[in-house]
């Protein structure tokens, strides 16, 4: 049977938001499998499916919000689950904008095309997919690596990725690349992207979505409601926030207590076989 020991070492301190607290460094824990040390982190126990279950069931498209405000703490909760979202090689490419400012706020109302879900929320978050921050991104994951030594094979992929998901002047760079792995690709299983400029921009957009699934569970876990839109004028919300070429709003989610006329029909799901397939 495995058995667990702490190595000698201590990581940098977990990485955390700015505005919150950092946690106390945390000796990493080691299991011996077939005579070698492999970080262990066990699945915890106890976590109650039912409770969760309640969680997904209930989360709907809110359209109406009452007038009680999101305590800070919890929308700083929330904003910080959205972070722990699964994404692609580590690399974070999301930001998400709290507009406070009421002026911004009736701005980004009438970007919204002024909708009822938009017009009453507590909050609204503009949530943003980057796609310039690879090369700095990578280059801190060395930095920020969690272990007392960063692999050498993870270190050669991280030194690689800037050049991978670099697409060059008008796409000659990805161009060339999706050549060179396309003649591969007859041979072995290789990696088919992200290369052009669209593809990296989908690659971030993927990952930004997965944080505003996080976010708006958090917020329902929480007891408040919220009401995904992409029902917006992109010009007009990047022009707001000040966004250079690489950065662009995946969605903008409203935020709040439900209104009890908020929710304005039951939910509709199709049949199961349409999605799930069993090969």
């Amino acid at each position: 049977m495995p058995t667990v020991s702490k190595s000698k070492s201590t990581p940098p301190a977990a990485r955390k938001p700015a505005t919150r607290k950092a946690a106390a460094p945390v000796a990493p824990k080691s299991v011996s499998v077939d005579g070698k040390a492999r970080y262990h982190e066990p699945a915890p126990k106890g976590i109650d499916v039912e409770h969760f279950r309640q969680v997904v069931i209930s989360r709907r498209s809110v359209r109406k919000f009452t007038d009680k405000a999101i305590p800070k703490a919890v929308l700083d909760d929330c904003l910080d689950m959205a972070m722990l979202a699964p994404c692609s090689s580590g690399l974070q490419p999301w930001e998400f904008y709290v507009v406070k400012s009421a002026e911004k706020k009736a701005k980004l109302v009438k970007a919204c095309m002024s909708q009822l879900a938009a017009k009453t929320a507590q909050e609204l978050i503009v949530c943003v997919a980057r796609t310039d921050r690879v090369n700095e991104f990578s280059k801190k994951m060395l930095r920020d690596w969690p272990m007392p030594d960063v692999p050498p094979l993870v270190k050669r992929y991280y030194q690689l990725i800037p050049t991978l998901y670099t697409p060059g002047p008008l796409n000659s760079l990805a161009l060339a690349k999706k050549a060179a792995f396309t003649l591969g690709g007859f041979v072995a299983p290789v990696p088919r992207g992200p290369h052009t400029r669209e593809e990296v921009k989908l690659w971030a957009a993927k990952s930004t979505a997965l944080a505003c699934e996080n976010l708006v569970l958090a917020l329902r876990a929480h007891g408040y409601d919220s009401c995904m839109m992409e029902g917006f004028d992109e010009v007009r919300v990047k022009k707001l926030l000040k966004l250079g070429s690489a950065a662009f709003p995946i969605m903008v989610v409203g935020a709040g207590e439900r209104a009890e006329d908020g929710v304005f029909w039951p939910q509709v799901r199709f049949e199961r076989s349409l999605f799930v397939h069993e090969i």
